[in-house]
């Protein structure tokens, strides 16, 4: 007897052949996906603890979100206009998280789940710089990742040569935009040898728990030295697991004697457990080489476009079989965590920079939420599809709304047509964490949760001197 038989949905399988069954059925059993296929013939076979009558709804895969910031969250409504990326790195999002307690992190991390589990994503991975050095915030969060019931990857960040050359001279004129922040004191971060240390701990005691893997994150090319990086890919290679870093995000980072992925590359850090967050000023060159080296790509679009930091050559980077993935990065710029959303915005935003209708199809923006996003984690062997022994992660939108008919595609109706509260139920590691569109896990011990993080938010950037700068 299996624990679960979902029926008359429209599947979305995401397998290799793009199958989608009109009147298709999921079985789950221990976490894993028992089974898949007409609704008829899965009745027919199993015995079910419970049924659930998917009729009127898209079955389709758990969204993995590649690149994100977390904390960030309570920052919110917070960034004003008119910001490029060094501008509201340095007033709004270091004195924000800077300043965030214990309590903050977990309020961010809640609030986080639960938006990201009714958006469908049943897997994320965290670039954790700010948590790094508060006592007990990386804790306090994977507690509440478990406690969410969510797939995470967390990257641990890594930091060690924080204001190198120019770089320097360019927080202190940013800073001077905004004199009424309470601008952090110049970091000064533990050895590398610690930092290292640290996270291979972590990954030792804690990669591989349930629903949880720790990987490192050296935080971007301008604050991190050589030997870590190299170091970084060693210690991946050891416990083969992934190492992501921001790269190329603005033009600014990129003056320099060689490209940044070509620097990479020197240096060995590109390969196939290598993600690089953003890549958006790429030569022709730079894609050639994250493609011979199997590196991966997330495109966090809607980011770089808050920020105007330009549109990554996309196309280009698929051509060549770059495995990419879709992020929705910060909340504070993204606005929304809402992979849905930002695949249609992939979809449409490179059709219309190219001027070619067929730049990237819906199903290829599809696959940058779902299999593609799986394969840029290396996880395409477990995640990413509906398929029989994958992990039991996948969500049920209704179809039968208004803004949804007729759908006689429903790849067209996910991509197009679909806003994500259309979300009704999403399983994650075999059980529903989702339903009716209440986040089950985490209702009970969060109460007045959007309150209490508006109190919080609202604390956090008085505190911070941020409630100046995004006033209306």
């Amino acid at each position: 007897m299996v624990d679960y038989l979902v029926t008359g949905g429209t599947v979305v399988t995401q397998n290799p052949e793009r199958e989608c069954l009109s009147d298709g059925a999921v079985a789950v059993e221990d976490g894993e996906i028992h089974a898949v296929g007409p609704t008829a013939d899965l009745e027919a076979a199993v015995d079910a603890e419970e049924r659930i009558d998917a009729s009127g709804q898209i079955v389709f895969p758990g969204l993995v979100d590649v690149h994100v910031h977390v904390s960030d969250i309570l920052l919110r409504g917070y960034t004003g206009e008119e910001r490029e990326l060094f501008d509201w790195l340095h007033n709004v999002k270091s004195p924000g998280t800077g300043a965030m307690t214990g309590a903050d992190h977990r309020i961010a991390a809640a609030l986080y789940c639960t938006e990201a589990l009714r958006a469908g994503v049943t897997t994320f991975v965290e670039n954790d710089l700010g948590a790094a050095w508060g006592a007990g915030a990386t804790e306090t969060k994977l507690d509440t990742y478990d406690e969410a019931g969510i797939r995470t990857i967390y990257a641990r960040g890594i930091l060690d040569n924080p204001s190198p050359g120019p770089f320097a001279e360019l927080k202190t004129n940013k800073q001077y935009r905004e004199p009424g922040v309470e601008h952090p004191p110049e970091f000064e971060p533990p050895p590398a040898d610690a930092q290292l240390e640290a996270v291979e701990s972590l990954i030792r005691e804690r990669h591989g728990e349930e629903r949880l893997s720790v990987w490192l994150a050296p935080a971007v090319v301008e604050g991190v030295t050589t030997d870590v990086f190299r170091r970084a890919a060693d210690i991946a290679a050891e416990y083969d697991v992934m190492t992501t870093t921001h790269v190329s995000e603005s033009k600014f980072q990129e003056h320099r004697l060689t490209s940044t992925v070509e620097y990479l590359d020197d240096i060995g850090y590109l390969g196939e457990r290598t993600l690089l967050g953003h890549c958006v000023h790429l030569s022709e060159r730079d894609v050639r080489l994250l493609a011979e080296s199997g590196t991966k790509v997330a495109h966090n679009l809607l980011t770089n476009l808050r920020l105007a930091s330009g549109i990554a050559p996309l196309r280009e980077m698929r051509a060549h079989g770059v495995p990419v993935g879709l992020g929705t990065d910060n909340a504070t710029l993204n606005d929304t965590i809402n992979p849905i959303n930002d695949a249609r915005f992939a979809a449409l935003v490179h059709k219309g920079h190219h001027e070619d209708p067929g730049a990237v199809t819906a199903q290829e923006a599809l696959d940058m939420v779902t299999i593609e996003a799986a394969r840029a984690v290396r996880r395409e062997d477990d995640l990413g599809s509906i398929e029989e022994g994958k992990k039991a992660d996948f969500v049920l939108l209704d179809a039968e709304q208004a803004h949804l008919t007729p759908s006689p595609n429903p790849i067209d109706a996910l991509v197009y047509g679909a806003q994500g509260p259309e979300i009704e139920t999403v399983f994650c590691d075999g059980e529903p964490v989702v339903r009716d569109g209440t986040v089950q896990t985490l209702d009970g011990s969060h109460p007045d949760l959007l309150d209490r993080a508006t109190e919080a938010a609202a604390d956090l950037v008085e505190r911070s001197g941020i409630a100046t700068t995004g006033e209306w």
